[in-house]
């Protein structure tokens, strides 16, 4: 299959074979390109696509995004469960094999010094939400009576309204103070860890107001340990929801630059379409 080059991930040379049945962006079933001791995990997809033109078209085209990430993530996915790949933007598309070999040229020494340091280490996530219902169970509590005489005076519904809103700044305070003590648990078990900002519950579908929105990074051999924390955590507190995701690729551990994906479980999408002639 001709076309350009899609290109998921850079890693180290590793032995293990990837699924069989594996199938990446357009079904392509991903390769690898080695280069200089470096694996840079790509597919080929056809132009009529993932040319420039095409691909800023189908960026805003919704069910084809969620169509593509998801392949994209199912290789990157596959790659984490036997080496360490430095995941690349959604939608890095070279014209060739030589223009991949130019990436990996100009980018070689950030490749091998990131690697050497997220080697055998993956990523998880964890967030803390307020439950909808902690959120609205105070207000339920102080509610002034429907059949109250005084449930229609201007002075109880201020006073509702002061009730209300001090049940909840209670509720989030408590709920603060809770993910701050887990942060701090789960920050002393991992190598690293990176505090995101608080996911807008109307964008990610969630449940309840997000308190917590963090990333760490743990050794792979020591992640049976690290989940164990996290779940004896759940429940602790009435009203707040605990959430671990991964294991992932280290997203949220590469170097800052627009070459590597962006952070969280959707990893945002790139645009541009390059090539050694800077296409």
């Amino acid at each position: 299959m001709t076309g350009l080059r899609y290109v998921y991930a850079v890693c180290r040379p590793f032995g293990t074979p990837l699924q069989s049945q594996l199938t990446g962006v357009a079904g392509d079933p991903p390769r690898m390109l080695h280069h200089h001791g470096l694996v840079a995990v790509l597919s080929h997809v056809p132009a009529k696509d993932f040319d420039e033109a095409p691909l800023r078209a189908h960026l805003e085209d919704l069910d084809w995004l969620t169509e593509t990430a998801r392949a994209h993530q199912q290789v990157v996915d596959a790659l984490t469960a036997v080496t360490t790949p430095l995941p690349l933007r959604l939608g890095t598309v070279f014209r060739d094999d030589s223009g991949v070999r130019v990436m990996m040229e100009e980018r070689e020494e950030d490749f091998r010094r990131t690697l050497e340091r997220l080697q055998g280490r993956v990523e998880w996530g964890v967030k803390v939400y307020i439950e909808p219902e902690a959120e609205t169970a105070g207000a339920r509590e102080t509610a002034v009576p429907a059949t109250s005489p005084a449930a229609g005076s201007g002075r109880d519904y201020l006073r509702q309204r002061s009730m209300k809103a001090k049940a909840q700044e209670d509720s989030w305070q408590r709920a603060e103070r809770f993910a701050g003590r887990l942060h701090s648990l789960l920050s002393a078990h991992a190598d690293a860890s990176r505090l995101h900002a608080p996911q807008n519950s109307a964008l990610s579908r969630a449940a309840g107001q997000n308190v917590l929105n963090a990333a760490y990074l743990v050794p792979r051999g020591e992640s049976e340990e690290f989940v164990e924390i996290v779940d004896r955590t759940k429940g602790e507190e009435p009203g707040i929801r605990v959430e671990l995701t991964g294991p992932w690729a280290a997203y949220s551990f590469v170097e800052s630059d627009e070459t590597f994906a962006e952070t969280d479980e959707t990893k945002d999408s790139g645009t541009s379409v390059e090539s050694e002639e800077g296409v």
